[in-house]
């Protein structure tokens, strides 16, 4: 999440507590939410009823598992991914992604959503799952594909992963992961992976004493050699949103994440954000030197974040008393402009809005401008832990639609794109 004027305390999220029939309240979410803020263990934690904890069942996927064939954003023309071998992920029997069909059809699909959870409570590590952190169930991906969606920011936290730097993946988290990928590929659904942390691992900068680069590039190689065999992994989000003290390294960090993925997978799109919360309003004066990122298969896509209330955190839409319905696009502009002068490939990782008639006439002017220029947006968030969040598109209790998936909706398979804009 990004702000005009933010520390580094999160988004102040409610609190609804459920009581349950067996057992007690659990689950709590934070070092997550909207993307911004730090592990401040002072952070509000919002509660997730869970029944019954089931054992963990892992799922792998078939040697004849079909390639993922739908509309995807899809790499710049001289990408080169012809060359990308036949590298295979250890563990891992699935076909390699495919180039995507719809490139140069008009098929860009610009609308995705962040399905958030597994990256909570960074307060608590590694954390328990279910009660800590939360995976997609079986079905979720389904109930959103059947929706439209075809494209997933999926954020998952460094330190559950490799609680060790430069150390082996933890067995039940990557675990999880796998599971999440075959879950995703049976409901034909394209995974951005995010890493979650903020140019930090805990709490320390990444090129600092404590976390040098080289240990950033080894996550990003174990991670690319690990994965980059599933049809439903569609990019890499490198880091969310650098800020602080991590603006200073970002640059050395992300060429090292770039390195790092491209040791084994050359084919896919990575997504580098932006200093300053990876902020889009400031982007052109914060972020600039982004330029200097060398990718030798020529396909990077850089990523902002964007919310539309009074200090752009996404934590002041409750106290907002007069909303701008252009302020999506005033925001935005500086990002898109910058794209344009520099001839480079743009998408919004993050941007949300409570169900409210004043944010959804700015946002609807925001997702309208951003159809205009080919940029894609993952809106933020879905996922089933969030409680009474209020940017959450995840439906009402009840069932029925909120007013931001209505409004979504209104942009599904439109734009007629063929690659992530703008176009100069």
């Amino acid at each position: 999440m990004t702000a005009e004027t933010r520390n580094s305390t999160k988004r102040w999220l409610s609190i609804v507590a459920f009581a349950l029939v067996i057992g007690n309240v659990q689950g709590c979410i934070s070092g997550g939410g909207g993307g911004g803020g730090s592990s401040s263990t002072s952070e509000p934690q919002p509660t997730q009823t869970v029944v019954q904890e089931q054992p963990l069942q892992l799922i792998t996927e078939s040697p004849t598992q079909p390639t993922l064939t739908s509309p995807l954003p899809s790499p710049g023309s001289t990408s080169g991914t012809s060359g990308s071998g036949s590298n295979t992920s250890s563990g891992s029997t699935e076909n390699l992604v495919s180039n995507d069909p719809n490139l140069g059809t008009g098929m860009l699909e610009l609308i995705g959503i962040n399905i958030a959870g597994a990256e909570f409570t960074s307060s608590e590590l590694p954390g328990k799952h279910n009660t800590h952190y939360f995976f997609p169930r079986e079905g979720d991906f389904d109930k959103w594909s059947m929706k439209g969606i075809k494209s997933v920011r999926f954020p998952i936290k460094w330190e559950r992963l490799q609680p060790a730097l430069n150390g082996e993946f933890d067995p039940i988290y990557a675990g999880l992961i796998d599971t999440m990928f075959t879950q995703a590929s049976r409901a034909n659904m394209a995974i951005i992976l995010d890493i979650h942390n903020y140019g930090r691992y805990r709490k320390n900068i990444i090129g600092s004493a404590e976390v040098p680069y080289s240990a950033y590039q080894n996550l990003m190689e174990r991670i690319a050699k690990r994965w980059q065999g599933r049809s439903s992994l569609y990019a890499y989000d490198i880091m969310n949103e650098p800020y602080g003290d991590a603006d200073k390294t970002w640059l050395v960090a992300a060429q090292k994440g770039i390195d790092g993925v491209r040791k084994y997978d050359r084919q896919r799109p990575i997504y580098i954000e932006g200093m300053s919360w990876a902020s889009a309003a400031r982007w052109a004066t914060h972020s600039n030197e982004l330029l200097k990122l060398n990718d030798p298969m020529d396909n990077l896509v850089f990523s902002a974040h964007l919310y539309l209330d009074s200090d752009a955190s996404g934590q002041k839409y409750s106290t907002d008393l007069t909303v701008d319905p252009m302020v999506g696009v005033k925001r935005a502009t500086p990002f898109v402009n910058w794209l344009k002068k520099n001839g480079k490939r743009g998408q919004i990782g993050e941007s949300g809005i409570p169900d409210d008639p004043r944010y959804l006439e700015a946002m609807d002017n925001l997702l309208g401008y951003l159809q205009q220029n080919c940029i894609p947006v993952t809106y933020w968030a879905g996922g089933r832990a969030w409680g009474n969040y209020t940017l959450s598109v995840e439906p009402y209790k009840d069932g029925t639609d909120k007013g931001q998936w209505k409004l979504l909706e209104k942009y599904l398979g439109k734009g007629n794109c063929s690659d992530y804009g703008p176009s100069a």
